[in-house]
């Protein structure tokens, strides 16, 4: 009984996730000039016009670079710093833990607003590198949370038996660190990666009409015109996370990923 009421209540919460985006989807298909649901008639030719603008491809073109090349930064600084706090002790280990992990609680249009007036008093501003910075400070707490567990103290034995048998500590991170935390590092990089590709408060200090995330774009966008473009560009981000969700599941394993993380 209770096993059949877990099971209902599960599907209850997937659907009442699941069911908006359907609509979504559907809103997207529709081919009257508004949002309609259920749609009346099935087309693509609002996918269409986004493509063919290419304000909206542009957009796509500077988030997925924006994303990935902040998502690779925040790897490759949260990495060394979740060691250091794990496997050291020293003076201030907490503060620079809290600080790093800061941008979790503090609203990201403070730290836009923050970063705007700092990058004006070194010239660093409405251009890619400033929205790099911005985007690495917020996204870098993801993978510094997933990855600092992954470093249990059973870890730090066989890393130490992997020095007694003379491996440099590089060789050490890389065949024994690193497979280790690999799915806490996978997980956090999606997590990050995600949220650079939806930040909308912090982008929106740094982005010019040259210069617009999609998510910019798109808050830009409703404010005067609202038709089914909206949906259809909505519709191709649910798509694409999809896809990239099966992929990972193809190469690495979604199974393999929870089984390590526990």
């Amino acid at each position: 009984m209770v096993t059949t009421l877990v099971r209902i209540m599960s599907f209850a919460a997937l659907a009442y996730l699941i069911l908006p985006l359907v609509v979504l989807v559907g809103v997207s298909l529709t081919t009257t000039s508004f949002l309609a649901f259920p749609p009346k008639g099935l087309t693509l030719v609002w996918y269409g016009k986004m493509l063919s603008d290419p304000t909206y491809t542009s957009a796509f073109l500077n988030s997925t670079i924006l994303a990935v090349v902040s998502t690779m930064i925040a790897v490759l600084l949260a990495v060394p710093a979740a060691i250091a706090i794990a496997r050291y002790r020293f003076t201030g280990r907490g503060l620079l833990a809290e600080m790093l992990n800061s941008p979790l609680i503090l609203p990201h249009v403070v730290l836009g607003a923050a970063l705007l007036q700092y990058g004006g008093a070194i010239g660093l501003i409405r251009s890619f590198p400033a929205l790099l910075v911005g985007h690495v400070v917020i996204i870098m707490p993801f993978v510094l949370r997933a990855v600092q567990p992954q470093l249990s103290d059973e870890q730090l034995i066989l890393e130490e038996a992997s020095a007694d048998l003379g491996a440099k500590p590089l060789t050490t991170f890389f065949l024994v660190t690193l497979p280790q935390i690999r799915s806490g590092l996978v997980s956090g990089a999606i997590f990050a990666f995600i949220a650079s590709w939806i930040n909308v408060e912090l982008s929106i200090f740094n982005t010019t009409a040259d210069l617009s995330t999609i998510p910019v774009k798109l808050f830009n966008y409703v404010q005067y015109t609202i038709d089914p473009t909206i949906a259809a560009v909505s519709g191709l981000t649910i798509i694409v996370a999809a896809v990239v969700i099966v992929l990972l599941d193809l190469t690495i394993g979604l199974d393999v990923l929870s089984e390590r993380r526990r």
